[in-house]
């Protein structure tokens, strides 16, 4: 005997279409990037911002007071860039629920997940000990915190955009790409 869906399981269903309707529209944007080739440049300026985000950090506080609003807000703008277009480009893996991915997906997704997890475990124990034993004050191991939790987020990005091979042409004409 099967019962009707509660008002709760209705609503998480009609939420899950709603993403997969906009997965859909987002998987047409930017055709022409959709190689590994510019990924791996998206990865590469994702890098570097996040790199730019550590040298801000460190210099929190410090002499000259501009060098650390100039470092932030570069590579805040610079990555967030870099982010928000390898996420469109590596699709559903990068942040969508299990329902709405393939097997191949998922199995990319929870590789990637794993992998972020660990390096952000590791950047927070860099953090830690940057606050312990390098930083003069509590607020330059918060920004040193900061930034190395940003750098964590971007991760799985990171790997995905570095890793996935290049979407299958004739799946992207059918509509039906990973992307």
């Amino acid at each position: 005997m099967t019962e009707q869906p509660g008002r709760l399981a209705a609503y998480w269903e009609r939420q899950l279409d709603k993403l997969e309707e906009a997965e859909r529209k987002r998987s047409r944007k930017l055709p022409g990037w959709r190689t590994r080739k510019h990924r791996r440049a998206l990865v590469v300026v994702l890098i570097a911002a996040d790199l730019v985000l550590v040298a801000g950090a460190t210099q929190f506080k410090a002499e000259p007071r501009w060098v650390f609003p100039a470092c932030w807000l570069t590579g805040l703008v610079v990555g967030g860039f870099a982010f928000i277009t390898l996420r469109i480009l590596t699709g559903r893996m990068s942040g969508s629920f299990s329902r709405l991915l393939d097997e191949r997906e998922r199995e990319w997704r929870h590789r990637v997940t794993y992998i972020g997890y660990q390096a952000l475990s590791y950047l927070m124990l860099i953090a830690m000990f940057y606050g312990l034993v390098v930083a003069g004050t509590a607020a330059q191991g918060a920004m040193m915190l900061s930034a190395l939790l940003v750098t964590g987020t971007t991760i799985p990005a990171i790997v995905l955009g570095w890793s996935l091979p290049d979407d299958d042409p004739e799946d992207f004409e059918e509509g039906m790409g990973n992307a």
